[in-house]
């Protein structure tokens, strides 16, 4: 599902070729209409309007006239008056639908608002739209923290939210704190970016894009998409009858070290659970007894070691490996810290440009190690995938964790075209990231997923994918995708706490089948 930033929507807004005062009213019909249907019927239901200054305000009254005109008993409350040449203002006006107006309505404690929000079955929140660019005082911020203390009452009204709730940042998902949460958020044309990252996406509720007339071709310069089912099931790598394990391509880990046995085993079944036909788990030669011990699937590749660490001494079998046949190539989960392993990394990575290679994902400590190198974004090979988790982007990009996480979107789009490499900057609503400036947002947001070795998982499924034939943007996205439902069906099943990255590695094939069917 496509989504648009404010600006890309005030651009398709003047590109529609439709006036603005029909985009409003398509716009309060289209809400006045998905009131009608939380509620079943409008007619002598209590329905109370919260108007702001701007376009918002102006949608909200059309759809304040169209429930009046459906039988509603509607007031309106508007936060700034509106001009006396508003032509939607002026038709509430003509069919006597009660308005007060928040200032004088301040002198006398708010004493109006309250009767009004006591009475309301439901609130349509149209305060502010994307426009909002301060943060809430005054009586804005009066208005939602009462709005907010009637919601919390038992049987308190129902908010339906007009394009995005109030105090909500459309672009990064930023929350004011006084912002409210709706039961429904009805998104015109297109749901805005920001609501699909925290904290904003926690406060949309149900969300419902409703089509105000601008056409939809429009969107094709969109650079934005949501990842949703029907999208993951086209992309899916095709299973053809007759396929042997060539088929579905060679993938090769490069991971381990004393301190970190698990995350190799995690990442190379990641890589076979999402389809992979084979997986070379390439580790310290001091360690493959350990990890064979526990493991029959993949086969290994024991590399020369320095008391269980990688170094340089590994690069050279890693690369005749690669020429005699590996389709994809992660390195990172496990290796560790230090001289001998950022050594490894180093000449590793640089000498795979040119490789057959379809993707390079470069996970956990390898990029922990290269952050360390000063030209580090020049070793990349044309084809790398980054996994960053907000951490390890601190430290690759120089902002602080805060600073990467108040705008995840702008900051991986940025610094992927920056490194010439996709970008998969993980944590709730992870944003993938492409070099020509694509994005791709998850849907998922599941807390089961903060523990140890889930991002294994992910890199082995992300290198999985790309062995497979899938294009490294591609394989990131899918692999993302495919982890975080495998991540809701265990979350089903087990909660939220005590969940173990090894629960996600039988759920990925279920995953993909659910997919499928």
């Amino acid at each position: 599902m496509k989504l648009v930033t404010v600006a890309e929507m005030r651009e398709a807004e003047a590109r529609a070729g439709v006036p603005v005062s029909q985009l409003m009213e398509n716009a309060g019909l289209a809400v006045a209409q998905e009131v009608w249907l939380l509620l079943g019927e409008v007619a002598d239901r209590r329905i109370l309007v919260l108007v702001g200054p701007g376009n918002n305000g102006g949608d909200g009254l059309v759809a304040a006239r169209h429930l009046h005109d459906w039988g509603a008993q509607v007031e309106v409350y508007l936060l700034r008056p509106r001009p006396e040449d508003d032509p939607v203002f002026a038709q509430v006006r003509q069919r006597d639908i009660p308005v007060c107006l928040a200032q004088d309505d301040a002198q006398e404690g708010f004493r109006r608002l309250e009767e009004a929000l006591g009475r309301a079955e439901v609130v349509i929140d149209a305060i502010l739209g994307t426009g909002r660019a301060r943060p809430l005082e005054g009586e804005m911020a009066e208005v939602l923290d009462r709005l907010a203390a009637v919601r919390r009452r038992p049987y308190g009204p129902r908010l339906i939210a007009l394009d995005l709730p109030s105090g909500v940042d459309a672009d990064t998902g930023a929350a004011d704190p006084h912002a409210v949460a709706a039961d429904v958020t009805v998104s015109l044309q297109w749901s805005k970016v920001g609501l699909h990252q925290l904290p904003a996406s926690a406060l949309v509720g149900r969300l419902e894009v409703v089509d105000i007339g601008i056409p939809r071709e429009l969107e094709s310069s969109f650079a934005t998409e949501l990842m949703d089912r029907r999208w993951a099931r086209e992309l899916l790598p095709p299973r053809p009858p007759g396929a042997h394990k060539g088929t579905f391509g060679r993938a090769m880990i490069v991971a381990a070290s004393p301190r970190y046995i698990g995350a190799a085993r995690l990442a190379a079944l990641g890589a076979l659970r999402v389809g992979a036909g084979l997986a070379v788990l390439a580790c310290p030669r001091s360690l493959q007894p350990l990890l064979a011990a526990g493991m029959n699937e993949p086969t290994f590749l024991p590399l020369p070691d320095h008391d269980g660490h990688l170094s340089a001494e590994a690069v050279s079998p890693v690369l005749q490996a690669v020429d005699e046949g590996v389709d994809a190539l992660l390195v990172g989960p496990g290796l560790g810290l230090g001289g001998y392993v950022q050594g490894m990394v180093g000449e590793l990575l640089p000498s795979l440009k040119g490789c057959s290679l379809r993707a390079v994902v470069v996970d956990a400590d390898a990029l922990n190690n290269l952050a360390g190198l000063a030209d580090w974004p020049s070793r990349l090979p044309s084809n790398a995938v980054l996994t960053p988790h907000p951490g390890e982007m601190s430290r690759l990009c120089g902002l602080t964790v805060d600073e990467v996480q108040a705008d995840r979107v702008r900051v991986a789009r940025e610094h992927a075209r920056e490194w010439g490499a996709v970008v998969v900057l993980k944590g709730a609503h992870t944003v993938v990231a492409s070099p020509d400036g694509r994005v791709r947002i998850s849907p998922f947001v599941n807390p089961g997923l903060a523990s140890g070795g889930t991002g294994d998982v992910l890199a082995g499924a992300i290198v999985g994918l790309a062995a497979q034939g899938l294009a490294p943007f591609d394989a990131a996205s899918l692999g993302v995708y495919l982890h975080g439902l495998a991540g809701e069906q265990v979350r089903r099943e087990l909660g939220e706490a005590g969940m173990l990255a090894g629960d996600l590695l039988p759920e990925l094939p279920r995953a993909i089948k659910s997919l499928r069917e």
